[in-house]
Formats: structure tokens, sequence, C-alpha cells
């Protein structure tokens, strides 16, 4: 019994000594959490604070200016997404998902696992930058900042800064909103500043890689359609999808949405190529109601339909074989100008307009990547978007990388789009964010001589954050259920 009350006494000694330790460093752990805590940066506030102070004045009254605005704009933002949201839900075909301005993110759900690192880093930045704001504005209103300090919640990096309360609630409502906006105010900076970034990349880039050219791939998913001897390699430039020419990865998506949505595209092909459909086969009829010609075991062959003497007839083909050279046509008029060549250079064949008889939504798709010949796809041309990464820009030199733009263009999208969310989330008027502060110094920069009763003026200020916080929390609750639900 002695020993056991020993070792539980040396335990508790040591488990002392180890948060002494721990709070010595400056960092704190606990379930889920983990913080560290600095005065290092301390000094670098003070320098940034003092640089030209009348600028400094005008840039963070700016700032008080938008943080504001973007209060009041975040709200309607958010009642807005609401109303997008139970829309969807409500809906029998919920469309525009994808294009809320405002969207729970989930990794490993709606966020790839391979991007996680682009995602934290960029969330990381974002929260160093939004508490650098909030640093500085608080030194330059002869507020201390007593430490400056980075924490993981459960998988989720944030910073934070520590300032000393009493000299804060000593200065005024106008001068607290300074402080308080600041967070918000560089999160809208920084988004621009990346925004613009990403808009003159090809200028920063321009000698070392160039542009203009096609699409460069730079990753093909094994297995999948585009891969192969005769898909894609990495490092193919892609110029074309049948007759869309394909100069960015933005012209190679409008493409693969403009072949989803219209009709397959026919070919002209030499009439004396057509054999009769019941040379390869019985004819007979998809599920769909589309018609089939060629043998279940085929992987060359491909059936097609032509319009003869207005009536509708099938063959099977080699479609490599028949579409090489072929120009795309909608209709047997379109093939009349154009002749083949026969095996006797001296004779020419009519053409005939034939398209490839699928099924319901599949395509069979022909993309340029030269020197090689062309790839044959046949399937749901949006597959091809997830089957290969591509990027606009090609090394002009053969020891450069492919992903460095990659990786640039990449994190500098996840800076928009989280610095931006930060703007807008700590805007809102909700317990435990910016919003919360702004709103209480607004109301005290406002209603001091409408509502003279302070506890008066704290219960509207309850009231509208309860407000906010439930428009926030809902739009969080019914975000994770629409994510997690499909």
């Amino acid at each position: 019994n002695k020993t056991f009350i020993l070792v539980i006494l040396l335990s508790e000694s040591y488990g002392h000594c180890y948060e002494m330790w721990l709070g010595s460093k400056g960092l704190s752990l606990s379930p889920f959490h983990i913080r560290w805590q600095t005065s290092l940066f301390n000094r670098l506030f003070s320098r940034c604070a003092r640089i030209n102070p009348h600028a400094l004045y005008l840039w963070f009254t700016s700032g008080l200016v938008f943080g504001l605005v973007s209060m009041c704009g975040s709200v309607v933002l958010l009642i807005r997404t609401l109303q997008q949201t139970v829309h969807q839900m409500t809906s029998d075909h919920p469309q525009g998902a994808n294009q809320q301005t405002l969207q729970v993110v989930v990794p490993g759900i709606n966020l790839p696992v391979s991007q996680l690192a682009y995602f934290f880093s960029a969330l990381l930045v974002s929260g160093v930058i939004h508490e650098l704001g909030h640093a500085v504005a608080a030194i330059r209103e002869q507020v201390r900042v007593n430490g400056f300090g980075v924490f993981v919640f459960v998988v989720y990096p944030g910073a934070f800064v520590d300032l000393f309360t009493t000299h804060l609630n000593l200065i005024s409502p106008a001068q607290q909103l300074r402080i308080f906006c600041a967070g918000v105010w560089h999160n809208f900076v920084l988004c621009v500043a990346a925004l613009c970034f990403l808009f003159l990349l090809p200028v920063f880039l321009f000698p070392v890689y160039y542009t203009g050219a096609g699409a460069l791939v730079t990753e093909v998913v094994q297995g999948s359609p585009a891969d192969g001897p005769r898909g894609l390699s990495i490092g193919d430039m892609v110029t074309g999808l049948e007759d869309c020419d394909v100069r960015t990865v933005e012209d190679w998506n409008s493409c693969l949405t403009i072949h989803t949505h219209t009709p397959q595209t026919g070919y002209c092909v030499p009439t004396h190529t057509l054999q009769p459909s019941w040379a390869h086969g019985r004819v007979y009829r998809r599920l769909d109601t589309s018609i089939e010609c060629c043998s279940n075991n085929s992987l060359t062959d491909l059936c097609f339909s032509y319009t003869k003497l207005q009536e509708k007839e099938y063959a099977c083909l080699p479609a490599r074989k028949m579409l090489s050279g072929s120009r795309v046509c909608r209709s047997n008029a379109d093939c009349l100008t154009h002749t083949h060549l026969d095996t006797d250079p001296d004779t020419h064949s009519p053409s005939v307009c034939v398209t490839p008889s699928l099924e319901n939504q599949t395509r069979l798709i022909r993309l340029t990547h030269p020197p090689n010949t062309q790839m044959l796809f046949v399937g749901y041309p949006p597959h091809l978007q997830y089957a290969v990464s591509l990027t606009n820009f090609a090394p002009r030199f053969g020891f450069l990388n492919l992903d460095l733009p990659v990786v640039m263009e990449t994190f500098c999208k996840y800076v928009v789009s989280l610095s931006g969310a930060l703007a807008v989330v700590n805007s809102v008027p909700c317990f435990a964010l910016d919003g919360q502060w702004m709103l209480s110094a607004l109301l005290e920069a406002t209603l001091v001589t409408v509502v003279t009763d302070r506890q008066h003026r704290e219960l509207i200020g309850f009231f509208l954050l309860l407000g906010g916080s439930a428009l926030l929390a809902a739009n969080v609750a019914l975000g994770l259920w629409m994510v997690t639900a499909r």
C-alpha cells in the first residue's frame, strides 16, 4: 500500500512538473486541442504599428468601414445560402449545389484527401494574417498585446492574439471597432492579393512557362478511360476535342460540357466502306431503346447509324480506321463538299454522315494531342474531367517541374476561398466570433444617446447575437447534412 501511495505521489509530482514545463514553453494540451503562445513577435508587431501613423490610421479606418459593411453583408449572404439549401432539400431535382457562395467543407467527403495540404496551409496562412491585423491595430490604439499563438483543434489549424482586456475596455468604441474589424479586413485584402497574383501568374511565369498552346496533362488516373497505350500520358498537350479547340483548361471544361449537353457528333465516311449490319451479327435494341449492331466482344468495332434513301441504316465499322481524318458532320449535306480518297488516287468516293449508335449520355469523342494519334474516348464526357489533371502552363525548358505552376495556382485558389470565407464568417454577429465584439462596439457607439441604460443595450446586443448565432448554426447543420447525405 505504501508503494502504491508513493507511485501516485510521484506521478502527481511529475505531472505537475510536466505542466510547468509546458507552460514555460507556451504550450497547452487538452483533449483534441494543442495550443502554443509566445511573445516573440511583439516587437515585430510594434514595428509594424509605427510605420507611417497617418497611413495606418486611414488603413484601419477603411477596415472599420469594410467590417461594418461585411457584417451586414454576411447576414444577407447566410440568409440567401440557407434559402438555397432548404430549396435543394425540398426539391425533387436539386441543382446548383456546387454554385453556393458558402459551403461546408468536410475533408474526405467534399474535399479530396490529395488537397488537404493546400487546405490546411491556406487556412493557417489566412488565420495568421487575420490575427496580424488585430495585433497591429491593437498596438496602434495603445492596447497591449500579451502574445501571439497558433493552435490545432482536432485537425484544423488556427491562430490567435491575446490582448490586454483592461486597455481594451478603456479606449473608445471607434478605436475598438478598428481593432475588431482589422482581422476580417486583412482577410479581405489577402483574398484580393491572392486573386491578383492568380490572375497575373502567367505574366510572372512567362520567362519559364508559356500558356495558350493547349492543356498540358500533369496526371492520368490509372485504370481510367484516359489511361492505356493509346490514351493520354503525362506531358501530352491536348489541343482539341472533336471540332472544339482547346487552348486552356477552361476550354477543355467548356468543350466537355458542350459534348455532354449536345447530341452525338457524326463523321463523314466513304459509302463504299459501309457494310450491312447483318454481316457482323444480329441487330438488337438496348434497354434504353438505342441500337447495337456489333458483336458484344468486339473491342475495335462500333455500331454506326446513317440515313440512306430516307431510311435509317446501321453498320458495324472499325472505329479508329473509319474516324481517322474524318470530318465532323450533322447530316449528309455536310459531307457533300467532302470526299474521301479511295485506294486508287484517281477515283473519289461519295461520303455519308454516320453517327455512333450509343447508349444515352454516352459519347464518342476524339482527343487531339499531337504528335500522337488521336485518342478515342467512349463514355460519359464528365468522366474525363476526373480521369486527367491538366494545367495551362507548359515549361519552356525540359528540366522544369510540370507541377510547380499547379501548386502555386491551387494554393492561391485555396487562399482566395478560405481567406474570403474567414472574412465572411467572422463578420457574422455570432457568439465567440469577431462579429460579437464588432456588434458590441457598434451598439456602444450608436445607441448610447438613444438607449441610455447599458443593460438595455447589452440585451439588444444579446438578442442580435442570438439571431446571428442561430443563422450560422442552421447553415452549418444543414450544410453538413447536405454534404454527408449524398
